[in-house]
């Protein structure tokens, strides 16, 4: 409210540009919230992760790499890539899922090369638990309210959407 008890709004005197500069402002500061809070709510959630692959005798950087493999053959470069860090350590990680007969590296078709890295019916069991266990939620998710939990679901499909 104004100095006169009228019910104005902040921005009903401002011309019509400036009005949409507030609004877009307003709109980026409440995306800018919604990001950091779900940043950290993921941050906050993924501190167990070590836990949780542990569960299945994996290091964490194991189990994404598991987790990553169920798309298909991938290339160790690739791989290297993605945990962003050097192909040497790529060699010593898989060497250990190998043993574990977990993957097996084969040639590239298109270069030989090329080492790809695939699932064993081994590595695609455990993979399978892996992401079963991944996919149970936390505690104070599995305690919401129906409603809430349908609303953020389509949400985050809907952001999904947008990537």
């Amino acid at each position: 409210m104004n100095a006169l008890g009228e019910g104005h709004s902040e921005q009903a005197g401002r011309p019509p540009e400036a009005r949409t500069q507030v609004g877009e402002e307003a709109e980026a500061g409440l995306a800018q919230q919604a990001w950091t809070l779900l940043f950290e709510l993921l941050h906050t959630h993924m501190r167990n992760f070590p836990a949780l692959a542990a569960e299945f005798d994996l290091s964490p950087v194991q189990a994404h790499v598991l987790r990553q493999l169920g798309e298909g053959a991938l290339a160790m470069s690739t791989l290297a890539t993605y945990l962003s860090c050097d192909a040497s350590n790529v060699t010593g990680l898989v060497d250990r899922l190998e043993a574990r007969k977990l993957v097996e590296r084969r040639s590239s078709e298109q270069d030989r090369r090329v080492k790809m890295l695939v699932l064993t019916e081994a590595g695609a069991e455990l993979r399978g638990r892996l992401i079963a266990r991944m996919a149970r939620p936390p505690p104070f998710m599995a305690s919401m309210p129906e409603e809430d939990l349908v609303a953020l679901g389509d949400i985050m499909r809907r952001a999904l959407k947008t990537q």
